[in-house]
């Protein structure tokens, strides 16, 4: 079985061969390693950007990488393009497999055409999840803005959310997206005694009861006219791009908020400032932009009901590192189950 791995800068090829080398089965492994290279971290993140905003036609893969997959049975990645022209090369591909969340890299569309399974894992689903949280804990209760008063010398006490203020306990979250993220916070808010429902087209009430979740499925309005707390957890699909918009918007309560940790262009920006100066919502926090980093004359800058963080839901020391070896358990248990929530194009197990 031939295996093609190719690292980067931020997840070395020699973590990914050696990952793959405990890939469960008989046949002997040929794993062949491969560096999508970049300058530096810098040049790095510019390129990742640049793939997550336009898609995995703007970069271009290694050359090497072009001959090795005519013959390979799978290919794991980082980040590292998968475009359909290279798509179109693979003569026996079984699995394209990716140790990253995000998909934006990877040709999907051209993987499903021609049957091949797409695979990805959470590798920071713990750590996303625990900052969706946070981040409800800090826009409901001011903790941001009060900081940064305090940091200018000012006690403040007065804010835009002052006459619906409450405590967590009192309030409904709305979870959009119920897929590894979003069951995870839907766990931790019922954890803290909240009332929780959620919507996702491909999840039925059936398999949130067989997980032990008490979370009520509901349809998309119902979700965001109920919800005091509306948290994002979606991928960017052409069903899902600019999604969420004035009319889900118009829909949410006055004193509602909301978050998201997913990928901004699940959320129409005009329509979520506009909701926001005229406070038609409560407030809203972000950890993911149009454009990153923010340009310093971003409208939503000025805004007085939002709390910003720049892109550190999944920051945490030890998840790059783990990566390979939780895609290669993942893989392994796909051979085992013959099928895996982490199969994101839904073909056919392949062997």
């Amino acid at each position: 079985m031939k295996v093609v791995v190719v690292g980067d800068i931020v997840v070395a090829p020699s973590l990914l061969e050696e990952a793959a080398k405990e890939l469960a089965t008989d046949e002997k492994l040929d794993i062949v390693s491969i560096e999508w290279e970049t300058k530096d971290r810098l040049d790095f993140r510019s390129k990742a950007q640049n793939l997550e905003l336009n898609g995995p036609e703007a970069e271009k893969a290694p050359e090497q990488l072009y001959k090795e997959i005519v013959d390979a049975d799978i290919l794991m990645v980082h980040f590292c393009p998968v475009s359909k022209e290279l798509i179109s090369k693979a003569a026996k591909l079984k699995l394209i497999a990716t140790c990253r969340g995000g998909l934006e890299h990877v040709d999907v569309s051209a993987a499903t055409e021609k049957n091949i399974p797409v695979m990805h894992v959470i590798r920071n689903a713990e750590a996303t999840s625990d900052f969706a949280i946070g981040l409800m804990f800090a826009e409901t209760r001011n903790i941001a803005r009060a900081h940064a008063a305090m940091k200018q010398g000012i006690w403040l006490k007065d804010y835009v959310n002052a006459g619906y203020t409450t405590n967590m306990r009192s309030m409904t979250v709305g979870i959009i997206g119920v897929g590894h993220i979003g069951r995870l916070v839907a766990e931790k808010a019922i954890g803290l005694g909240m009332k929780v429902i959620g919507y996702d087209p491909y999840v039925t009430q059936e398999q949130i009861d067989d997980k032990g979740i008490n979370m009520q499925m509901k349809t998309k309005e119902e979700v965001f006219q109920e919800a005091d707390i509306v948290s994002l957890h979606l991928r960017v699909t052409p069903e899902t791009e600019n999604s969420i918009d004035a009319k889900y918007l118009s829909m949410m309560k006055k004193t509602a908020y909301l978050i998201n940790t997913s990928r901004a262009k699940v959320l129409v920006k005009d329509d979520l400032i506009h909701a926001l100066e005229n406070k038609e919502i409560g407030g809203a926090a972000l950890d993911v932009y149009w454009d990153e980093p923010l340009h310093p004359d971003d409208p939503i800058l000025k805004l007085d009901n939002i709390t910003l963080t720049p892109h550190n839901a999944g920051s945490v020391v030890d998840a790059l590192p783990k990566s390979p070896w939780l895609l290669v358990k993942t893989v392994n248990k796909y051979w085992e189950d013959k099928r895996s929530d982490m199969v994101v194009n839904k073909v056919e197990y392949p062997w």
